[in-house]
């Protein structure tokens, strides 16, 4: 090939390249606007869940109108929130507190800490929480709460992990791990039967089982932010192939339900509100 040849190439091959570039910004671009209902039926006397998670500072719609109207069209019995419904820099809190009016509407709504309400500065926090109860949502921090739907009786637990499950002051290496003494030490102990875990972090899975879940809703991980072949490529801790990334997976008795959430930017990953019947 002369060298003419050759530079005729090689600008074809970076048209080519850039060409791509676009096709997967604008593609991503437009994906991130989707709003999906995922669906996942179980037998037995049907409870319906909708499962909502890591939101951040994603908008859909005015005070994210479009999640409302979705969850609403489901007719769920009961809304679970699995963390971060706000990220750590945000200081108003208006929006989520008429979503969460207009959920508590709908059915009622229990909602966990995350990573990024953990560690939200203390004024923050407090305004967070305030504004969490005046809705009239359930907020459960380490905590249970008893409920009866359709005939059926549940205990919903929620788990707040230390904030070192996550992070180690800037380092993401040698993170603690939560233990079934450290669950206990926590929650007490698990009721033997219909017992639903909110746990905002999937990874201990095999911890939640033993400790008697039944059913565990997590979040954190956004589907693995980008997806290839079913697969999340990237945990918020820069970790590769990370597991538990979205979907529904086992451990012993127990199923956990992971959401692939709704907020920051994802590729082949589209933001998902979950329905569970149970």
């Amino acid at each position: 090939m002369n060298n003419e040849k050759k530079g005729d190439f090689r600008r074809i091959t970076e048209i080519l390249k850039k060409k791509h570039i676009i096709f997967f910004l604008i593609y991503a671009l437009i994906e991130n606007k989707f709003l999906l209902c995922t669906r996942h039926e179980y037998f037995g006397k049907c409870v319906k869940i909708a499962h909502i998670s890591d939101v951040h500072k994603r908008k859909f719609g005015k005070n994210n109108s479009r999640i409302c109207k979705k969850i609403r069209r489901e007719s769920p019995d009961i809304i679970c929130i699995t963390g971060d419904i706000v990220s750590r820099t945000e200081t108003d809190f208006s929006s989520v507190e008429s979503m969460l009016k207009e959920l508590c509407g709908i059915s009622p709504v229990y909602i966990i800490f995350g990573n990024h309400e953990q560690t939200l500065p203390l004024e923050m926090k407090k305004n967070f929480i305030d504004t969490v109860k005046c809705t009239g949502a359930v907020l459960l921090r380490n905590e249970s709460a008893y409920i009866e739907v359709n005939g059926r009786k549940l205990n919903i637990y929620g788990l707040e992990e230390s904030e070192t499950v996550y992070k180690n002051g800037r380092s993401y290496r040698n993170l603690d791990k939560i233990t079934l003494s450290e669950m206990e030490r926590l929650l007490g102990r698990c009721s033997e039967k219909n017992s639903v875990l909110l746990a905002h972090n999937p990874f201990f899975c095999d911890v939640y089982s033993q400790w008697g879940a039944e059913y565990t809703l997590s979040g954190h991980v956004h589907g693995g932010v980008i997806r290839i072949f079913g697969k999340g490529i990237l945990s918020p801790e820069r970790k590769l192939f990370p597991p538990f990334s979205k979907g529904v997976y086992s451990s012993g008795r127990m199923k956990l339900l992971v959401s692939g959430g709704l907020g920051k930017l994802r590729l082949f990953n589209p933001p998902e509100i979950v329905i569970y019947e149970i």
